[in-house]
């Protein structure tokens, strides 16, 4: 049996769930997705997945990683 390769969507999740998560940049270049899609997933598909992404402004730019629970 052989492993699968990740989706681009597992990309995602792992990397915002990363100390520092990431910007739309990085994540655009990972997946090689336009702006509007990569948005998309966060608002969506990675939602769906039960993660609570939050997003803050870190020396001029917007990174998005998760919640961490208490």
């Amino acid at each position: 049996m052989t492993k699968q390769n990740p989706t681009k969507l597992d990309q995602l999740e792992k990397m915002i769930l990363r100390k520092n998560g990431a910007s739309i940049a990085e994540m655009m270049k990972a997946t090689g997705w336009k702006q509007h899609s990569v948005r998309g997933a966060l608002a969506g598909a990675l939602k769906k997945r039960g993660l609570t992404i939050i997003s803050q402004k870190l020396d001029g730019t917007r990174r998005y990683s998760v919640e961490k629970s208490a």
